[in-house]
């Protein structure tokens, strides 16, 4: 897990923003992003259902490319 190291700026008593290390910034958009792409396949993955897939080696084979 990512260690966050925020530096709050308060506005009237309450805590109104929070600043990140560049890098953890960086890091933090990284790990949304592969979360994003998880649910965006798994979302592909549930609309495909019961489609019938055929197999890379055999797709080779049918085009004669080869193993």
């Amino acid at each position: 897990m990512i260690q966050l190291h925020p530096e709050f700026l308060s506005k009237d008593g309450k805590k109104e923003f929070a600043v990140l290390p560049y890098e953890e910034f960086v890091a933090l958009q990284e790990i949304l992003a592969d979360a994003a792409d998880l649910i965006d396949l798994r979302e592909a993955r549930a609309q495909e259902g019961t489609v019938e897939t055929v197999p890379l080696g055999d797709v080779k084979a049918i085009l004669g490319l080869g193993q």
